[in-house]
């Protein structure tokens, strides 16, 4: 992904993202519910997300929404903003599974340099997390 911040008029809709492979792993899973302060015991405790009727932990969405701005971050670079970030879940992200988040930009708001992205995040039982992200761009180099 990119080192460079990218600038707003450098940005165009229909833009893709490049694909961004996450293997997900009980340690992600894990790590990313105590950093996240969420201590709920499916997120790190398989005897507990079994009796729920899983098969293992299974990612917590705060994880996800690091994951999502992350993802736009790193493609719009260290001088972007996030303005708002949407998303909703869907199927689980359990260990094991590879999560392939992709995105294009969908629109642009001239008057405040924001750029609009929708992103997905799939597995392999389907989309994990979908939704959009708004970010500011520098308007120059």
């Amino acid at each position: 992904m990119s080192q460079q911040t990218l600038t707003y008029p450098s940005v165009s809709v229909g833009d893709k993202l490049p694909q961004l492979d996450i293997d997900v792993s009980t340690a992600l899973i894990v790590g990313g519910a105590v950093a996240s302060r969420d201590f709920t015991p499916v997120h790190h405790d398989i005897g507990a997300a079994k009796a729920t009727g899983m098969q293992d932990v299974f990612m917590n969405i705060l994880t996800t929404n690091g994951l999502v701005a992350r993802y736009a971050t790193d493609w719009a670079g260290p001088e972007s903003k996030i303005k708002k970030l949407d998303i909703k879940l869907g199927v689980p992200n359990f260990p094991g599974m590879v999560m392939k988040m992709t995105g294009s930009v969908i629109e642009k708001d001239d008057a405040n340099g924001i750029v609009e992205i929708e992103i997905a995040g799939k597995n392999t039982w389907g989309a994990h997390v979908t939704g959009t992200v708004q970010l500011a761009l520098p308007t120059e180099a």
